[in-house]
């Protein structure tokens, strides 16, 4: 039985609608949200105009619903993520579609510098950037920036010098922001000039400013910390195109990098950037097989009669949508599908098609029934353990994207054309898949999903849990945070939300200076066992100080609930503090929309009430003679 989530019909009709039907409802929706604001509903009206702005949209609708979520955004609960904007170009009007694309992230706090003052901001002691304590810093620089640009004709000698100073420049820039606030850099890769006097031959020749913008881009790659993330900016200018993207109109008159409508693909990209350094992006991909995967209903023309691989555009279309999710599996999104189907009919094309790239082991989770599809979404996001919220469906139906957006809002639908061949930039265009790092835990995300699926299943015929944990022999790696993890351990705590104490969020230059603070002890937890490893699984971070060890952080994945993790990880907090000669753990936490799961997670180790300061609750436990939980996990390495 599928329940709506949404009450006002207004704002249900416009979100179940495909694109074409949505323009058509715009201004309707748009008087819904004000209303919303009016009657005091700001969550509300901020959580539906930030799920409705679109990379699609033209700049006066994502303007028009970036003036709701300013309005409504002062009303959001907790501490907002402090992101300043720095421009060569002026940037009032990429600020105001910036803070709509950045709805989803949270409350999030924006400073704007002066037109090109950005490194006066950076390097004056005492200005408005430094009074506000940005926790990461968006350079929002053009080609127009370089101060060394070239002139065809200069020396190669000379043009190396430059480049190495130009460098070495953008570098201490990066360096101060990290040395003054921990923040980290988000850094706009440089575009080239359309137009340059040498034509093609410019690629050859050093002192023309195309071949010195690829050379300094790639430097600035080489050379870059972890802690600086790049903005593919020349990308964004080849996907609007040169003529809107260089139209001299803008910045001329105005100083914007480029027209309104370039504007808005511009400010997505960055707000992607952003979502994936604050773990907001999506890491489910969930499919519908027939018209989707493949052409053609496989009940109806059977196996031989799909329209897939080699020989015709169509077949072709569909094997390069397939490719491209592959890909994305490959780099450790999740993928599912979601068929009306018979089962066995869905499976067939996997096995005995073999110009299907897609194969079953491909996928982490496979729902082919008769049910409605919101339902069956719920059984997947339940069997993978993940929100909702992590969740893209893809499916040609415009019937069963209306049905999924009317009843699972969270989920994100993309219209898709009616060509295949469009496929892949229908759903790409959204950015939902941004990373802001990519780890070995990321390329095998996948398969760890596809191997707990098993677990669950040898669970279900075990009839004894602690045979069955027993049987899984189980080994746990155990570290403290360092270069080889941080990472990881920096996108575990910006997306981790379920099993989650404190949702205490992070940057990793943040997360590297607490791992070398002396009175802080941090530690990982990966497991392993006889069906694969799970990776990097668990983070915690204590503070030392007079004798009691207080646990400020403690996260883990779902995956391995109720495998005894818990119990080991109180085990060697209990360790390390007594090493350390302190006598009590104390435990906070904080509850949110989203971590129900672990209330009473204190209490269930034997932690005694310690008080409250509102909804959060604080926890103790005594630790002189602590006898340690009994597990099924061993330690293979422990490294203080």
């Amino acid at each position: 039985m599928i329940e709506t989530q949404v009450s006002n019909e207004r704002i249900t009709a416009y979100f179940q609608a495909d694109a074409g039907e949505r323009n058509r409802l715009f201004r309707g929706f748009v008087s819904e949200l004000k209303a919303l604001v009016q009657a005091g509903d700001h969550q509300t009206a901020h959580r539906w105009a930030g799920q409705a702005v679109s990379p699609v949209q033209d700049y006066s609708s994502v303007q028009r619903l970036g003036r709701i979520v300013r309005q409504a955004a002062a009303a959001l609960p907790g501490e907002p993520f402090r992101l300043a904007v720095l421009g060569g170009p002026t940037t009032i009007q990429f600020v105001e579609l910036l803070e709509a694309f950045l709805a989803t992230v949270g409350p999030v706090e924006i400073f704007e510098c002066e037109y090109g003052l950005f490194r006066q901001e950076i390097l004056v002691p005492g200005s408005g950037l430094d009074r506000f304590e940005p926790q990461a810093v968006f350079l929002a620089t053009s080609m127009r920036d370089i101060a060394r640009l070239p002139r065809p004709g200069q020396a190669a000698a000379d043009v190396a010098a430059d480049l190495d100073a130009e460098a070495t420049e953008w570098l201490g820039l990066w360096s101060a922001v990290r040395d003054r606030w921990g923040a980290t850099v988000i850094q706009n890769l440089f575009e080239e000039p359309p137009w340059g006097s040498l034509g093609h031959y410019a690629t050859r020749v050093p002192s023309a400013p195309e071949h010195f913008i690829r050379r300094l881009n790639a430097r600035l790659l080489e050379t870059a910390p972890p802690e600086v993330l790049f903005h593919d900016l020349p990308a964004v200018a080849a996907n609007v195109g040169a003529a809107d993207w260089f139209d001299p109109r803008y910045y001329l008159e105005a100083k914007m990098p480029c027209g309104p409508e370039a504007l808005v693909r511009y400010a997505h990209s960055v707000g992607a950037v952003v979502r994936a350094l604050r773990g907001k992006s999506r890491r489910v991909l969930v499919l519908d097989l027939d018209n989707t995967v493949w052409g053609g209903v496989i009940g109806d023309v059977g196996i031989q009669g799909l329209v897939l691989g080699q020989g015709s555009a169509e077949g072709e279309a569909f094997i390069a949508f397939q490719q491209w999710a592959k890909d994305l599996k490959d780099r450790g999104i999740v993928l599912a599908v979601c068929s009306k189907n018979d089962d066995a009919t869905a499976r067939e094309p996997f096995d005995r098609r073999e110009d299907m790239v897609l194969r079953l082991d491909d996928i982490a989770c496979f729902v082919a029934n008769w049910q409605n599809k919101a339902d069956n979404l719920r059984t997947i996001a339940a069997q993978l353990e993940l929100g909702l919220d992590a969740f893209v469906f893809v499916d040609d139906n415009p019937a069963e994207r209306a049905i999924v957006r009317r009843f699972l809002p969270e989920v994100a639908v993309p219209d898709l054309p009616a060509d295949p061949a469009g496929y892949v930039a229908a759903v790409a265009q959204h950015r939902y898949f941004e990373a802001a790092s990519w780890t070995r835990e990321d390329a095998e995300r996948a398969a760890y999903y596809a191997q707990n699926a098993r677990r669950n299943e040898l669970r279900l015929q075990a009839g004894d849990l602690q045979g069955f944990l027993a049987s899984l022999n189980m080994e746990a790696r155990l570290a403290p945070v360092s270069e080889v993890n941080l990472q990881r351990v920096t996108q575990l705590v910006n997306k981790s939300n379920q099993f989650n104490l404190t949702t205490r969020r992070r940057t990793q230059t943040e997360i590297a200076a607490l791992a070398e603070a002396r009175d802080w002890a941090t530690l990982t937890v990966s497991l392993r066992d006889t069906l694969g490893d799970n990776g990097l699984i668990s983070v915690i971070f204590v503070k030392r100080e007079d004798g009691i060890a207080s646990i400020d952080t403690w996260l883990m994945s779902c995956r391995v609930l109720q495998r005894g993790v818990e119990a080991f990880v109180l085990n060697e907090l209990a360790r390390q503090a007594q090493d350390a000669g302190c006598h009590e753990l104390v435990g906070t936490y904080i509850p949110t929309a989203r971590n129900a799961l672990v209330r009473d997670h204190f209490a269930n180790l034997g932690f005694l009430p310690a008080g409250a300061d509102g909804d959060t609750t604080f926890w103790r436990l005594p630790i002189d003679g602590y006898t340690p939980h009994d597990t099924f996990i061993q330690a293979v390495a422990v490294h203080d």
